[in-house]
């Protein structure tokens, strides 16, 4: 006999119905920001700040790491702290030499 009723089975169908909505509606907004009069740089910042919340929700649903939240703060801090150091480590290196 199956572990779930109907409604927790319609509940799940529902959540990745909106979690595919959600991924389809950014993939549409990822081309209009390709079709917009952007420089490169806050082009690449909008193409990554979509992707980021794309991932986000692909890990998070189809991932099942929505429960896992305690892990996935500790791994957020530890990612966020190198990334933080491989931007700011040549930032620094470069305004440095620019002074000279």
């Amino acid at each position: 006999m199956s572990e779930y009723t109907t409604e927790e089975i319609h509940h799940h169908v529902k959540t990745y119905v909106m979690v595919f909505v959600a991924l389809a509606a950014l993939t549409i907004v990822t081309v209009a920001i390709s079709y917009l009069d952007l420089s490169v740089v806050p082009a690449v910042i909008l193409a990554l700040i979509v992707a980021s919340i794309k991932g986000t929700l692909v890990a998070c649903y189809f991932m099942h790491l929505i429960s896992e939240k305690v892990t996935i703060y500790w791994t957020l801090l530890v990612t966020l702290a190198f990334f933080l150091v491989l931007m700011f480590v040549p930032l620094s290196t470069m305004l440095a030499q620019a002074k000279v």
